[in-house]
């Protein structure tokens, strides 16, 4: 028997709802179940889901252990009852999200479970286009991953051959992706191609530039293209012809142009003068462009996927369209 004193925190909320955060291993079916069957009580007698909890109630469950063991990180899509998903598009193999800035894509190093492919997965099981509880069942997978501040598409992969063939492709560089970004100042070319080194600094999280091979430096390739500028900022689009760690943040900083809200390569200074905490970076077109077959996939060949809205570009750049 498992008990739970009900604090002021608590207090108001229906008891079914409790029940979802407290014990999110037991579905909804079960839980009617065992309140019909008087396993659930409150105060030590039966109760109804809809009954509203006071403070310092008892929500008594006689239960199996196994509906209190800890959700692992790969069953984090149970606790979430209304996933927050963006979808830009989706069909039997493939689903395109569109990340919202702030959100991880995966459980990162502070042990956050909030994840986008938690959302996904959580979307699928609930519309009923994945069944978890089948033990030959794929599990849902990101193909690529954006930083955390960062927002825009993200590929998940449905079935276990979309995945190989979609990782291959991306291997391959036969996924072209453009990003939108905020600059300070205004690029000189207007357009160009910025092409040096970079090296990941693991204990620092942050990328140095070099203009020549250097130990543990990989070739870093970006075009870059002004498509708006005002007194003090530009709107860029830029592409990018290798996907290295911080690549776009990095490039834009050494030619004087940083990010704005970018708190690794920019100016502190602007970034809280326009109260912007993280860099207004938005990965917001996706095309397909396959030089190989792609087997089950190929019917994506030629096809470009963007998103509708990018909040940043409302607020500094109101009259720009893309």
């Amino acid at each position: 028997m498992r008990e739970y004193y009900i604090t002021k925190n608590d207090s108001g909320q229906r008891l079914n709802k409790f029940l979802e955060k407290a014990v999110p291993r037991l579905s909804g079916g079960m839980m009617h179940k065992y309140l019909r069957l008087k396993r659930i009580k409150l105060n030590g007698k039966r109760t109804e889901a809809a009954c509203r909890l006071a403070e310092g109630d008892k929500v008594q469950l006689y239960i199996n252990d196994e509906y209190f063991e800890q959700v692992r990180e790969e069953e984090a899509f149970r606790r979430i009852k209304t996933p927050r998903l963006t979808v830009v598009y989706e069909d039997e193999n493939i689903l395109l999200a569109d990340k919202a800035p702030g959100m991880v894509v995966h459980a990162d190093e502070n042990g956050d479970s909030d994840t986008l492919i938690a959302h996904i997965q959580a979307y699928l099981y609930q519309s009923g286009a994945w069944n978890p509880d089948d033990a030959a069942s794929f599990a849902p997978a990101l193909c690529n991953r954006i930083d955390r501040n960062t927002g825009g598409i993200v590929i998940a992969a449905k079935t276990a051959e979309a995945l190989r063939i979609l990782n291959d492709k991306i291997k391959e560089h036969e996924l072209k992706k453009k990003y939108l970004c905020v600059v300070l100042g205004r690029p000189e070319p207007p357009r160009g191609r910025i092409e040096n080194f970079l090296r990941r600094d693991e204990k620092r999280k942050q990328v140095t530039l070099h203009d020549r091979p250097v130990p543990g430096a990989k070739t870093a390739k970006t075009l870059y293209r002004t498509l708006a500028s005002t007194k003090e900022l530009s709107l860029v689009e830029c592409t990018l012809l290798t996907g290295r760690t911080h690549q776009i943040r990095a490039h834009m900083a050494s030619i004087g142009c940083p990010l704005l809200g970018d708190g690794k390569y920019g100016r502190g200074d602007r970034n809280r003068a326009c109260g912007e905490t993280g860099q207004l970076l938005y990965s917001y077109e996706l095309t397909f462009a396959f030089e190989s077959d792609a087997g089950a996939l190929q019917y994506l060949d030629g096809k470009t996927f963007r998103v509708k809205d990018i909040a940043f570009v409302k607020k500094y750049f109101p009259n720009y369209r893309f």
